[in-house]
């Protein structure tokens, strides 16, 4: 069964959900090629999912750390966890088995719950942070404009 992406799986946070939505199409290919029962195409997506998860766990941990999100190093460990997991089914698809439909599983309701329960927790953290990171910049631009604007004059 594929997964459509509803408003509720929205963290707020644009270039999440983007990341977000694009492990779901991952998701879904690996869906349709389990139904079009072509092996080389899901190594391929298995292949690809992984790669852009594990970058996607990265980004997100990146903005976790530089929010002070006091939860980050716990959520990392479930990344660890979740990876180390899908490994394993990885391996047993390298050495034959057809664990298409259990990892398809596995991959759809843990990224749900991992959404809605542990992403969310720390969406207000990383807001606040840009928010800030945001307000810095358009301090700094406009008191460079202002400067460039009211300098001095030169003396007479």
């Amino acid at each position: 069964m594929v997964i459509a992406w509803t408003n509720d799986l929205n963290t707020g946070i644009d270039v999440i959900d983007k990341q977000h939505r694009r492990i779901v199409d991952y998701i879904n290919n690996l869906e349709i090629a389990h139904t079009n029962q072509d092996k080389l195409i899901i190594g391929q997506v298995l292949d690809d999912l992984v790669d852009y998860t594990l970058s996607h766990f990265a980004f997100e941990e990146s903005l976790q750390e530089e929010a002070d999100y006091k939860f980050c190093k716990p959520h990392k460990k479930v990344h660890e966890l979740f990876v180390r997991r899908v490994n394993e089914y990885v391996e047993r698809f390298k050495l034959g088995d057809d664990v298409t439909a259990e990892i398809h599983k596995l991959l759809s309701n843990w990224l749900i719950n991992h959404i809605k329960r542990d992403d969310a927790d720390y969406v207000s953290a990383v807001k606040a942070n840009m928010i800030g990171i945001i307000a810095e910049k358009e301090k700094k631009q406009n008191a460079g404009w202002f400067k460039r604007f009211f300098k001095p004059s030169a003396p007479i």
